[in-house]
């Protein structure tokens, strides 16, 4: 298993935006196609302005599959539309659990 940890900077003051849209329409759409959400945080002390979530894969294989159906949905490209502008810097790391750890079921 692998974890994709995605790491959004939003321009100051949007996270309550970006908040309410991925809410109201994003969650549901990724959560249908990506499948399983590991976690989704806001930073409150130190570089501010940031969302992080963590989608855990089987491998990078299925990872891509996923992520390339999620980039052929219309309600997906209708959301990007709305957000993109408000998210000013994308990092994305792949994670390894240490051989110890069990990601949590998806919920």
């Amino acid at each position: 298993m692998i974890v994709e940890m995605r790491t959004y900077t939003l321009s100051i003051g949007a996270t309550g935006r970006y908040f309410k849209a991925y809410g109201e329409k994003g969650l549901a759409v990724q959560k249908r196609i990506l499948g399983h959400l590991a976690g989704y945080y806001s930073v409150e002390v130190g570089g501010l302005n940031k969302v992080i979530h963590l989608w855990a894969y089987e491998s990078l294989d299925e990872r891509a599959q996923r992520r390339a159906t999620l980039w052929s949905d219309p309600e997906w490209l209708d959301y990007v539309k709305e957000v993109g502008g408000l998210v000013q810097h994308q990092e994305n790391q792949i994670l390894s659990p240490a051989p110890f750890f069990q990601v949590p079921p998806a919920v």
